[in-house]
């Protein structure tokens, strides 16, 4: 029996036999499940993982090019979009932005996309839909769509498009874009009222939160904004100039909609049994959700309907020294499955990465690389087995960033209700930013999470941004002169003093209102559970508001509950980080524009800052190309929110991903969001490798053998002493017997 145990506990493979042989590719996930997959929801790096290879939006992003460079994904081509006055007259393309009132984007998509099987599109020989009319004992328990006897798929057109942009203004989910959506797309804001009215109209009285709501169906609302031209034609008019709308047609907000699926997932006792968008998306792109274990396992297969699409041909400076051209015009994608497991820390997924059992740590996270890079430096011995093993690590600076923000709703760090108090509050955040050193900690302490640290919302790489140039000499506004100084030219973070000074004119002298004597506490809203390489981080948090005499109490949650907390506005201080949507300036800037309010209007500004000077040059910089006025506006934009400090600026992180030897074409991108039908898998190679690299330990085994075997010997050997003794008093009543005996005689 325990050689039985020994022999079965040999293999240590997290999945089933056979697996590593499989044209698989597996992967961690720390978080829960992503909370929203609905194209007109999902917006967070970690639901991209699973929404860019499902949806395909109009337009996507070179894989290998850097700068950026938009290509077409659903759509033929991209289109440049031309323009009219008021009267409705076509303008040359030079032609001001203060006489454009309106951009119109004709845009054709490619014939013959197919949707990915689902029972939303399956028929009956008469051409009716199937599972559209389904009462609650009808739909019984099922729980996935693969549990419904027949699916079928259909054709995308450009009315899909049309439904996706109506779509933005629905009540019934968080549609994190609408704010910004309604100012430009013509006709939006309106159609939102329309809809709401709509909505309680459908309702009827039911409560929002009832489970099962009749279908809202956008079809029966036009919208000027947004029309079929013909089949595979959508038109989008835009008002004004608004340059950044090409790159939110690479989006999952302008991902196709089929109704169908819309008006099925409405059906009743649906939700209740995770039948939902959030749940089973529904594309055209490579692959599809076929497997949904909340929490702990999602699985993604090829879409058998995906359309045909080659590897690039072109690619950046050294991609073709590097081999990312080798599979040139070979059709994608290369992987059959995509599997996700929860690995709840750090430490196990990185076990699990030496062993061989993740291709790649995470799809989401680009610090998995720079997080090996640092552990590969800490000795020799580690260094020389990563070198063995052929771990790739290709690190790139790339546009995201990580801060901490103030909720400007806040009574004590927010805007305030008095000329007084908003004084007073902006020298506090003020006096904060200056205490939280982030050289020391994410330069020099957690350099596995490190970065340069910034002075503005905007990354170095973009246009305007001028973070490259902080500290050199000509470019005295390039660093933030709340936070740092020049010092016999060098840049340096400005004194403890300069912050406390700072923290007496806010009315809190060593931390404590000056009015009532008692210490500041402030709560720190952080945005994962913590686990022990998180603790070091949010320890040394507390450190940097404690050198003000300020007591931070960090209150961490799970993503999911944070999400809830700062649609609330519940949050005080928070950690947030941002990926780039799109290498513009105007997709940093907006994470501060007021209408996009996340509290207030469910949008990307966590802080909720809202300066009526900011919004104005923001519609401004929305209008603008690259150039020198572009740079005008946003100097001046960068000289408000640097002395209205709504965030402590953090830092712009490095961004590196991990990949075994035998995962190829691995390039990080932060806005890339669709690269796993770009990788390709050399199974054999990950079969032998796993097995060199885990060949069972047999010494342990042969001496448990050889102390069982002792044990047993040494308990026989004490069986046969007890079963040989003689019983006590054996002797002695023997030799009395022999007396008696000899006495009678």
């Amino acid at each position: 029996m325990l050689l039985c145990l020994g022999l079965s506990a040999c293999n240590n493979s997290p999945y089933p036999q056979g697996a590593e042989g499989e044209n698989t590719l597996y992967m961690a996930f720390q978080e829960r499940s992503p909370r929203y997959l609905d194209p007109t929801a999902s917006y967070t790096a970690p639901e991209s993982v699973y929404a860019y290879q499902i949806y395909e939006p109009p337009y996507g992003y070179h894989y290998l090019k850097r700068p950026y460079e938009l290509v077409p994904r659903a759509a033929e081509s991209v289109v440049q979009p031309y323009y009219l006055d008021a009267q409705g007259q076509r303008l040359p393309q030079d032609a001001p932005a203060e006489r454009i009132a309106q951009s119109v984007y004709d845009v054709k998509i490619r014939p013959g996309l197919k949707y990915a099987p689902h029972p939303a599109f399956a028929r009956d020989a008469q051409g009716r839909l199937l599972y559209h009319a389904l009462s609650r004992a009808a739909l019984g328990d099922k729980r996935s769509p693969w549990e419904f006897a027949e699916r079928g798929t259909r054709e995308l057109v450009a009315d899909d498009f049309v439904f996706a942009i109506k779509r933005q203004a629905t009540p019934r989910i968080e549609a994190p874009v609408f704010g910004l959506f309604s100012e430009v797309v013509l006709g939006l804001k309106d159609y939102g009222e329309l809809v709401k009215a709509e909505n309680l109209k459908l309702l009827g009285g039911l409560p929002e939160n009832a489970p099962d709501k009749p279908f809202l169906d956008f079809r029966r609302w036009p919208l000027e904004g947004a029309v079929a031209v013909d089949k595979y034609t959508v038109r989008i008019r835009i008002k004004g100039k608004y340059p950044q709308w090409k790159y939110w047609m690479a989006s999952t907000f302008l991902a196709p909609v089929p109704w169908e699926v819309d008006a099925f997932y409405a059906q009743p006792g649906m939700n209740e049994r995770g039948l939902s968008w959030n749940q089973w998306p529904v594309g055209t792109g490579p692959y599809m959700m076929t497997e949904y274990s909340q929490d702990r396992r999602h699985v993604m297969t090829r879409n058998p309907n995906y359309r045909v699409d080659t590897y690039p041909c072109e690619g950046s400076p050294g991609d073709k020294e590097a081999g990312l051209l080798d599979d040139c015009g070979k059709r994608v994608p290369f992987i059959d499955k995509i599997v996700a497991t929860s690995v709840k820390e750090v430490v196990p997924i990185k076990e699990m990465f030496k062993q061989g059992y993740l291709d790649l740590p995470e799809l989401d996270r680009a610090d998995w690389g720079v997080d090996f890079m640092v552990d590969k430096t800490d000795s020799e011995a580690v260094s020389r087995r990563f070198d063995e093993r052929g771990f790739k690590f290709p690190i790139y600076v790339d546009i995201t960033n990580w801060y901490l923000g103030f909720n400007m709703l806040d009574p004590v760090l927010g805007r305030g209700d008095t000329p007084e108090q908003q004084r007073r509050n902006r020298k506090l955040r003020q006096a904060l930013s200056i205490a939280i050193d982030w050289e020391e900690g994410y330069g020099r302490i957690f350099r596995n999470r490190g970065g340069d640290t910034a002075h503005g919302p905007v990354p170095p790489g973009v246009f305007g941004s001028q973070e490259s140039l902080a500290g050199q000499p000509g470019h005295p506004q390039a660093h933030n002169p709340i936070t740092h100084e020049i010092v016999n030219g060098r840049l340096q973070r400005r004194s403890l003093a300069a912050a406390r000074a700072l923290m007496v004119e806010a009315g809190y002298p060593e931390g404590r209102d000056a009015k009532t004597g008692q210490p500041l506490v402030l709560n720190y809203d952080y945005m994962r559970a913590i686990t022990p390489e998180l603790k070091a981080q949010n320890d040394w948090m507390i450190k940097q508001f404690a050198k003000l005499g300020v007591q931070l109490e960090v209150r961490a949650t799970d993503y999911n509950q944070f999400q809830d907390k700062v649609l609330k506005g519940k949050h005080q201080v928070f950690w947030w980080g941002w990926f780039a949507d799109y290498p513009d300036a105007e997709n940093f800037f907006f994470l501060l524009y007021g209408p996009n309010g996340k509290s207030k209007s469910e949008g990307e500004n966590v802080s909720n800052y809202d300066n009526s000077e900011f919004n104005h040059l923001y519609r401004q910089l929305q209008t603008l190309e690259d150039g020198p006025q572009k740079q005008q506006v946003m100097d001046q934009m960068l000289q408000l929110v640097r002395e209205d400090a709504p965030w402590a600026w953090g830092f712009w992180s490095y961004s590196g991903s991990a990949f075994q030897s035998w995962l190829y074409n691995g390039k990080p991108g932060v806005v890339v969001r669709d690269p796993v039908r770009y990788l390709r898998l050399d199974v054999a190679q990950r079969k032998q490798k796993i097995a060199q690299w885990n060949q069972p330990v047999w010494w342990p085994l042969l001496v448990l053998l050889g102390g069982c075997g002792l044990i047993v010997w040494r308990t026989r050997q004490s069986f046969r002493a007890r079963e040989l003794a003689r019983a006590p008093g054996y002797q002695a009543g023997y030799q009395s017997s022999e007396k008696s005996a000899s006495g009678g005689a």
